[in-house]
């Protein structure tokens, strides 16, 4: 129980000391974040069911020349700085990776393009073997207000 102003028997003035803690504040703390989290988690559910796959590849780093294959928005593809064929993509790749299968392609495409195309490049892409695609895309930080303003 909580001390009062009294007089002592003693005659001493000098209040007792409680040691008592006070929980209502710690009550009280407990019972706000109760309802925040009971307002939040029927929020943070996902309505699509979707089974991801699981990686266990390590980190890799970007290679000192990377091979870079880019598809415009007209669906013209460039190797590098040199614009190709699209059937001509199997024997370019094989020159500029030496033949390695294992090799990285760096694919990067015009917001333009569409999904069905892109993925038309990347059948093509594993019909020839390649099948270490990485997809590039800019960062936020490093893009101009333009592209900024132009995505959604």
């Amino acid at each position: 129980m909580a001390g009062g102003i009294r007089n002592q028997p003693n005659g001493d003035d000098d209040l007792v000391e409680n040691h008592e803690i006070n929980v209502t504040p710690f009550i009280d703390v407990m019972l706000v974040l109760l309802i925040i989290f009971m307002v939040a988690a029927p929020l943070s559910t996902v309505d699509i069911n979707v089974d991801l796959p699981v990686s266990n590849a390590p980190v890799s780093g970007r290679p000192d020349t990377p091979v870079w294959l880019t598809v415009g928005p007209d669906l013209a593809l460039s190797l590098g700085n040199e614009t190709i064929a699209p059937d001509a993509l199997a024997a370019e790749l094989a020159e500029a990776t030496g033949g390695d299968l294992e090799t990285r392609i760096y694919l990067r495409a015009d917001q333009a393009v569409a999904y069905g195309d892109l993925m038309g490049v990347m059948n093509r892409l594993r019909d020839s073997g390649y099948l270490k695609i990485a997809l590039v895309g800019m960062d936020r930080a490093s893009a101009p207000p333009a592209a900024l303003a132009a995505t959604p």
